[in-house]
């Protein structure tokens, strides 16, 4: 049954739909329902030569008496089909579309939000507990779901901040040295972090470790540290993705001189030089790890190690040569 039942009157209105010959579509839109909701009710009581509102409705009314005995509870061959089904890590919508064709020698007609219900409820509906491991999810509860246009807003802990659409373009053709992408990349269990910069022209590098976590206020006191090692002429543009550690971004631009702007959500090909540089410097501290271990000394070699490696992108220069050209060309 839909989440709001059909009424009497709405039943009516369909018998008379199908006496008008409308098609499922004209009639959900003048009851203000999805056509597959008003499909299932015509097809679920005879299809449209026999659908009659007064025996619709009686067979509704019938359905929604409660108490019912749960079908997992009432069929314990079923159950246990189910759970051993569940247990092989099948997917629910796969167990309903099996036991309808008998696929592993049992046969039933039984819906995937049955057996979603079932395993969610945690040995409450006829099935044992912990099943839910055993979905794609994994997650303990469902997750709640809102009508497409009422999902709630969040306020952002960025407050205000520059899209990268307004970024200036000759950022973009990576012409001129000074502008930045930034992001940290994260330890064993989220636990530890490092601060990751680097220019888009010259492919230059700098790290900064955070001994005090990657909250708002640690990471705002590391790149201030580290925005000051470059000469304030090249401290153009940062573009960073928008974790809740840039909070603080507005003071980070007005303390270093810079323009700070964010790319969309869930775009990490707009910050390419930034993510590619993160692979590389994964070949030296790992994932799964501890980047706690990492002392600002240890960092500062894996700089000048990856800084000093010929690069293609770079027609076989390094990032250490064309960064320092610039720097000598800007006084």
């Amino acid at each position: 049954m839909p989440a709001s039942p059909l009424t009497a009157c709405e039943r009516e209105e369909i018998r008379a739909g199908i006496e008008r010959g409308e098609p499922d579509r004209v009639i959900g839109d003048r009851l203000g329902r999805h056509r597959t909701t008003i499909n299932t009710e015509i097809n679920r009581n005879g299809g449209r030569t026999a659908y009659t509102a007064g025996a619709a409705q009686a067979r509704a009314d019938v359905q929604r008496c409660r108490p019912k005995v749960l079908r997992f509870v009432a069929d314990v061959a079923l159950a246990d089909h189910v759970t051993a089904r569940l247990k092989a890590k099948d997917s629910p919508m796969t167990i309903s579309l099996e036991l309808a064709t008998g696929a592993h020698g049992y046969t039933a007609s039984v819906s995937h939000e049955c057996i979603y219900q079932a395993a969610y409820a945690h040995g409450r509906r006829g099935l044992p507990k912990g099943l839910h491991t055993g979905l794609h999810r994994r997650r303990r509860c469902r997750k709640r779901r809102h009508p497409k246009g009422c999902e709630p807003t969040k306020a952002s802990p960025l407050g205000e901040f520059n899209l990268i659409a307004d970024r200036p373009t000759i950022a973009d053709a990576r012409g001129e040295v000074g502008h930045l992408e930034g992001d940290l990349i994260t330890g064993a269990f989220n636990r530890s972090a490092i601060v990751t910069i680097f220019d888009r022209a010259s492919r230059h590098l700098w790290l900064a470790d955070l001994p005090e976590g990657h909250g708002a206020d640690a990471t705002l006191a590391a790149l201030i540290e580290t925005l000051e090692r470059i000469p304030e002429g090249l401290r153009r543009t940062l573009t960073w993705d928008r974790g809740t550690e840039m909070a603080r971004h507005r003071t980070l631009a007005a303390t270093v001189g810079i323009d700070i702007y964010f790319a969309d959500p869930h775009s990490p090909w707009q910050r390419p030089t930034n993510e590619n540089g993160n692979c590389l410097i994964r070949r030296f501290v790992g994932k799964g790890t501890n980047l706690a271990i990492y002392t600002p000394a240890d960092l500062r070699t894996i700089e000048q190690r990856i800084n000093t490696i010929p690069r293609r992108s770079l027609h076989w220069s390094t990032a250490h040569d064309l960064y320092t050209a610039a720097v000598a060309m800007t006084g």
